[in-house]
């Protein structure tokens, strides 16, 4: 894993995203060699250059789109080949468009043809590889686990589900009067040196699991391993990295105070406002005639008469109040009788409320919010205050997701099914707080490109 404006990416699925754009690159050549095999091509070399540029970053965009560069995407849902070739209908469609709207990037059908098959093969050859590679355990981060507790089981399947796992529990260091939980067969032999233990069993980093944070630790050893070349980092930062959410059964009120991140400046409050208007516009301009169908469409099922809006008070940066605005998606007065949660299956919801809510066409609205300054593009989703003062008081640290303004989507939109309980707020606020912590334009964009994934997939939706 490496870090990029704070956020961490895969360094695996980062260079696999480089070795597939470079083969996306190649692949107009090649396609170019083999239509002009037998005569003279119509083609500069500026041509073709030109035309592999957008092809390679059309496709690339497309690729994350749909996920097909995302870590944390589980094996049960990951379906190779159908998001590969829905990416790659969809990237033709968007290249045809650019060569449409820019004439000079114009190639011939037969070399966009060839350039495609080519690269949708060269992909799937890669990723056979690939996903070879990545099950190779001597690849992963060798990791060795001070604790045996219940903190340290946790860490057994933590990543589990995921294509690519990056890093391979090693041992198990058991303190001294600790209930033993982990399989005994890895807890190593305390009367060796610790260090020395380390280099036998190439360990690369050191996970501090420790139950009861007032137990005692053996500091001099661990001293000694870091003095030695060893990484140590504690639960929080572990989980950070390789789940990309703040946990917050091991975080602590110092933890706050002297981590890195939660910075809120004027200039950044600045580049983000400017980012939001100039997506929202974009997205508006693009959007509008979806928005009129489906205004359409509630007023045919539900009667002229019917209200196509939905207005309800919603808790913003700072703890204010605001009317977020979405398309109504429920019947008239679905909450005459006081707020609820969604549910599956939901019999408030009607016909056209729920495909719009599979689709998310029902958040489009909220681009008025988004344009007013009550919300922004990418954030924590906004809460109703009913709801909220119950959390604050229940849920440790739930009121600092309200230091930056709310989104229309968020990290833990794409990170988490949708949340029908408390239980469920609590994992979402673990996404939200990391993207409090770590925000950056980066984030943002990376977020946005995603939520394509969560809308073309249908997933989350109730």
């Amino acid at each position: 894993m490496i870090r990029i404006f704070r956020h961490y990416i895969s360094s695996a699925f980062l260079w696999l995203l480089i070795l597939e754009a470079f083969v996306f690159y190649f692949s107009m050549y090649l396609g170019s060699q083999l239509r002009f095999l037998y005569e003279a091509s119509w083609y500069s070399e500026s041509d073709i250059i030109a035309a592999s540029f957008v092809f390679v970053v059309v496709v690339t965009l497309c690729n994350i789109s749909l996920g097909l560069y995302r870590r944390n995407l589980g094996t049960h849902d990951y379906d190779l080949l159908a998001r590969v070739s829905f990416s790659f209908g969809i990237a033709i469609a968007a290249v045809v468009s650019v060569y449409y709207i820019f004439p000079e990037f114009l190639i011939a059908r037969s070399v966009l043809g060839a350039a495609v098959i080519i690269a949708f093969l060269g992909m799937m050859i890669i990723r056979y590889f690939f996903y070879r590679y990545a099950k190779i355990e001597r690849i992963k981060k060798q990791v060795l686990v001070v604790g045996s507790g219940k903190k340290a089981v946790e860490l057994v399947t933590l990543n589990d589900s995921y294509i690519h796992k990056t890093f391979n529990i090693t041992g198990f260091l058991a303190l001294p009067d600790e209930q033993v939980l982990v399989d005994k067969s890895l807890l190593i032999n305390s009367d060796t040196s610790l260090c020395e233990t380390c280099q036998q069993l190439n360990i690369d980093e050191i996970v501090l699991a420790i139950d009861d944070r007032r137990r005692s630790m053996p500091i001099s050893t661990l001293l000694d391993c870091k003095m030695s070349g060893l990484d140590i980092i504690d639960l929080v930062t572990f989980y950070e990295r390789e789940q990309g959410l703040i946990s917050l059964n091991n975080v602590y009120p110092s933890w706050f105070l002297f981590s890195d991140g939660f910075a809120v400046s004027g200039f950044r409050s600045l580049t983000k406002r400017v980012f939001d208007i100039i997506t929202s516009v974009i997205l508006l301009a693009v959007s509008w005639p979806v928005m009129l169908l489906t205004i359409i469409a509630i007023m045919v099922e539900d009667g002229i008469k019917a209200p196509f809006f939905y207005k309800q008070v919603r808790v913003g940066e700072n703890n204010k109040h605001f009317k977020v605005i979405k398309f109504r998606s429920m019947v008239v007065n679905a909450e005459k009788n006081g707020a609820q949660w969604a549910k599956l299956r939901d019999n408030r919801i009607t016909r056209v409320g729920a495909f719009i809510r599979k689709v998310r066409i029902d958040e489009l609205p909220q681009i008025f919010n988004v344009l007013k300054g009550d919300m922004s593009f990418v954030g924590p989703r906004p809460e109703r205050p009913e709801f909220v003062d119950g959390f604050i008081e229940r849920i440790d640290y739930y009121a600092e997701r309200h230091r930056v303004k709310p989104g229309i989507t968020g990290w833990a939109q794409i990170c988490y099914p949708y949340g029908a309980s408390e239980e469920d707020t609590v994992r979402k606020l673990e996404y939200d707080l990391y993207y409090v912590k770590n925000y950056s334009m980066f984030l943002d964009m990376s977020i946005i490109l995603h939520t394509i994934e969560i809308v073309l997939w249908g997933k989350g939706a109730r």
